[in-house]
């Protein structure tokens, strides 16, 4: 009981210090369930909703650090613009299917 307490703590301590890097980690943790969901069963709502989540996380990571740099600024940058090419190759993707 206590290891979650604790974990807990930690979580609640992460969101109330820095809430923009929270809610990015929530999305792109959502994100990943619901495409591991999306390669399990082959429904289209849960890869469209793990794409949309990819999309707004990357676009968020890239406009936090367009107004507040941080030291691995090139880095996040990078790693947004190719989460957000891949999530909109897989929306193409999606759309030729259809």
């Amino acid at each position: 009981m206590r290891y979650w307490n604790s974990w807990l703590s930690s979580l609640i301590l992460a969101s109330q210090y820095n809430p923009p890097r929270f809610v990015e980690l929530l999305m792109l943790v959502l994100a990943i369930a619901m495409l591991s969901i999306a390669t399990i069963l082959p429904d289209k709502p849960y890869m469209v909703l793990g794409l949309s989540l990819v999309v707004g996380s990357s676009i968020s990571i890239l406009v936090r650090e367009a107004i507040a740099p941080s030291p691995e600024q090139k880095v996040a940058r990078l790693t947004a613009l190719l989460a957000l090419f891949i999530s909109l190759y897989g929306f193409a993707d999606l759309l030729i299917t259809l």
